[in-house]
């Protein structure tokens, strides 16, 4: 390896090319060999021989490219996107491999942070800084440059969007999280290349399949799932609301069953899940 090149995986598995200039290659079959990641690229090597890819190359971790039955077969595989190609990599353990592909391309990367840029609802006036990040298992850690620390739960984000925003007087993306803070929702901005920030957003929508889907709820359950978002504690909601305690408690039942919140304590305390804070935010919208 190079100076200042350093080993990060080297595991067995199999790995393919899903996608050539643009199109899909459904006759592609899985290679069996070793895959070595290093900070700066990622080598398979096979039967047919040895492909590197380096690391500055990729542009995006995409999601499955079921080409084939070969591949829809596999429960688990990384998808790098690199100019018109895509790449499947399925290591022998997938969950710890993917993190290090992220820690590979992000850790230590700087980019630019408001946090926080909205509390509760309430836009804030806090200001861009510098941040460094660092990804760990199930979390990705923001070191500002003022001295605080801001993890990230990935199983605790709500919406992920990306969105142009004037960043220092300039266009630049900007990745907005949601996530809880001390039980507040709160979002929090990410600024930096187009690349980085395509990067960031497919780690931090990593938790999101699980909570796919439309759920039918009624205006009051709606109600009370923007009270939670906007902070009025359970306790208070059924004044707040002009509901009967016990409605209230349905309610309660009713959304902790379709895990949209957390039952804290047996008697009227719960607290939004990522799925709940997704639906009371759309809802305060649709206002």
């Amino acid at each position: 390896m190079s100076d200042g090149e350093y080993k990060i995986a080297d595991v067995r598995g199999k790995f393919m090319q899903a996608v050539r200039d643009g199109r899909k290659l459904t006759d592609a079959d899985w290679q069996t060999g070793r895959i070595v990641l290093s900070n700066r690229r990622l080598v398979l090597a096979g039967n047919d021989g040895r492909r590197t890819i380096p690391l500055a190359s990729i542009r995006h971790l995409d999601g499955r490219h079921d080409v084939n039955q070969a591949v829809a077969r596999v429960s688990g595989y990384v998808s790098l996107r690199f100019d018109d190609d895509v790449v499947l990599v399925a290591a022998s353990d997938h969950d710890e491999f993917e993190t290090a592909v992220y820690r590979a391309l992000l850790d230590g990367r700087v980019l630019l942070a408001k946090h926080p840029a909205v509390a509760g609802g309430v836009v804030r006036d806090s200001k861009w800084e510098k941040a460094r990040l660092k990804v760990g298992d199930g979390t990705v850690n923001l070191a500002l440059e003022r001295g605080a620390f801001v993890p990230l739960e990935l199983a605790d984000v709500g919406t992920v969007s990306v969105a142009e925003r004037t960043v220092g007087g300039e266009k630049k993306p900007v990745v907005e999280v949601e996530h809880t803070e001390e039980g507040t929702s709160v979002q929090t901005h990410l600024s930096g290349s187009e690349r980085r920030c395509a990067i960031l957003e497919s780690l931090l929508r990593a938790d999101e399949n699980r909570r796919t889907g439309e759920l039918e709820l009624s205006q009051s359950e709606r109600e009370v799932l923007m009270a939670l978002y906007t902070g009025v504690s359970p306790f208070e909601i059924p004044g707040f609301l002009g509901v009967e305690v016990d409605e209230i408690e349905e309610i309660f039942e009713r959304l902790a069953e379709l895990e949209v919140v957390d039952v804290v304590r047996v008697r009227r305390e719960v607290a939004l899940r990522p799925r709940g804070r997704n639906i009371a935010s759309e809802a305060m919208n649709d206002q």
